[in-house]
């Protein structure tokens, strides 16, 4: 069960509905978002929902059987839209693309990103400045000071970051740096990093884990929700599996069913989704068709020439006949 509560609501009605619940063996708890107060209830016990609706105080009550409560679809009349500010929204009809290369490398390779960004109009740049690799000898990344290089021209240039944050020790240094934190599928139940970032006013795309099934992700979503932050994205990214063809296994039915389940966006990565360059468009094509809010995609001057994950990344020339084939997706799928 969630209630909304009244902004203005009085100590003593907050303590009869307290006692209400109580009453009916329901335990609560107290959730305050940058947008509203939330009781959360769970119990048992059947009841009617007017007996509660109606106490003083109460803005909305709502009946929500999923263990993912806040961010469940039972109970919020529209999908969550995500305002980056300046025009920049994602989330049910606001399609979005976020490029950029793996990882943040050099001045000379932002800027060369940002002017290609500039001529297709995109206005999302992602890259890694924290890298999470697989071999403690490939690169890492250029840590905070990449980070405020990269932010200084994205600034000038009016384009926001998203870029990954590996530890709740990370946070409020790059915070005022980052308009969007990503966290990525090894962080996905690293539920200290999910709390802290729940208190934190700032968009949250969260990545499926490896292994992780769409309740694992929409629990995941839940922390970050319960602790504060509304401002949530969910991104299906490829989950491991058997087949080796391919380095991820793009589960693009998790797209149609996020969509039916949350009110959250939901995005896709087709770079990772299957990790070869010639096949990330088809991948991108099919989300977009699937129900995806958004598209997140690795794009490089020389992807043969970039310091990780070249080979699933486009170069300017493919990623630019993508965007115009993404955005005539989104259209024809919004037509029908």
């Amino acid at each position: 069960m969630i209630i909304q509560l009244e902004p203005n609501i009085k100590a003593d009605q907050l303590q009869q509905l307290e006692e209400r619940l109580d009453a009916i063996r329901y335990s609560t708890t107290r959730v305050t978002t940058q947008f509203a107060d939330y009781i959360i209830g769970v119990g048992k016990a059947e009841f009617d929902i007017r007996s509660i609706g109606t106490l003083p105080g109460i803005r909305d009550i709502h009946r929500v059987s999923d263990a993912y409560k806040l961010v469940s679809k039972k109970w919020k009349v529209e999908d969550t839209v995500i305002d980056l500010g300046d025009g920049i929204q994602l989330g049910t009809g606001h399609f979005g693309i976020m490029a950029g290369p793996c990882s943040i490398e050099s001045e000379e390779q932002i800027e060369k990103t940002i002017t290609h960004l500039q001529q297709e109009g995109v206005r999302i740049m992602r890259g890694g400045v924290y890298k999470p690799r697989s071999s403690p000898y490939s690169f890492r990344g250029l840590g905070i000071d990449g980070l405020k290089m990269w932010y200084k021209r994205t600034r000038e240039a009016g384009i926001k970051i998203i870029t990954e944050v590996m530890m709740v020790e990370q946070i409020e240094a790059m915070a005022d740096y980052v308009d969007v934190f990503q966290v990525g599928a090894r962080n996905s139940q690293n539920f200290n990093l999910l709390d802290a970032l729940g208190e934190v006013d700032k968009p949250v795309l969260l990545k499926r884990g490896i292994s992780g099934t769409i309740n694992e992700l929409l629990q995941a979503a839940e922390y970050i929700f319960s602790n504060g932050n509304e401002r949530v994205m969910l991104c299906e990214r490829g989950i491991r599996s058997y087949e080796t063809a391919y380095r991820n296994t793009m589960d693009v039915n998790a797209i149609a069913m996020l969509k039916e389940k949350t009110h959250l966006p939901v995005i896709a990565d087709p770079s990772h989704g299957i990790g070869l360059r010639r096949y990330v468009d088809k991948i991108a094509l099919a989300s977009i068709m699937a129900g995806a809010d958004g598209v997140i995609m690795e794009v490089h001057e020389q992807p043969e020439k970039a310091f990780s994950d070249g080979q699933q990344t486009l170069s300017f020339p493919e990623a630019a006949r993508l965007y115009r084939r993404m955005r005539q997706a989104y259209e024809l799928r919004e037509a029908f």
